[in-house]
């Protein structure tokens, strides 16, 4: 496969994950902080896919890098969320049960007047959503392979 292949199929991969969220959002499932910061990655890699299909081979092999580099982060932060829902670590307390009495505070009492306001989503909520696995752990598998795909267009790019 051409690395402008590779680059498309990475580039549709994270847009993908991208379009995926939001349909899940709307049908109900509410975003906690750290699943909003996995989100970042994929929006730059979509970007960085789009700017590689447009500019062409010149700067294949740098975009690509950059591409892979940027999932290597979602993964990342897919990771630490994954850690934190199965409480391996804590996670930040702006989010977190364990942090200064937030886990047990509705959206009303931490906004006043706020009795409309969706309800807080915890980063330590452990949900399971396919085989007993998480969004972020589907997430952090999603962001290697994406990776793979998006280091094996860096090989195949012309320098």
């Amino acid at each position: 496969m051409t690395a402008r292949r590779l680059i498309l199929l990475a580039t549709a991969g994270s847009a993908a994950l991208l379009v995926g969220v939001f349909v899940f959002q709307s049908l109900g499932w509410a975003p906690c902080k750290m699943c909003l910061w996995q989100r970042w990655p994929h929006a730059a890699a979509l970007l960085i896919g789009v700017l590689a299909l447009m500019i062409g081979r010149l700067s294949e092999r740098i975009l690509a890098g950059l591409g892979a580099l940027t999932v290597l982060i979602g993964a990342g932060i897919a990771a630490y969320h994954s850690g934190v829902e199965r409480k391996w670590w804590d996670g930040p307390a702006s989010c977190s049960g364990t942090g200064s009495g937030l886990g047990g505070l509705s959206a009303s009492e931490l906004i006043p007047g706020a009795s409309d306001a969706p309800p807080l989503v915890l980063c330590d909520t452990l949900t399971p959503f396919l085989f007993g696995l998480t969004m972020a752990n589907w997430n952090f598998i999603a962001s290697l392979v994406l990776m793979v795909i998006w280091v094996a267009a860096a090989k195949r790019a012309s320098a």
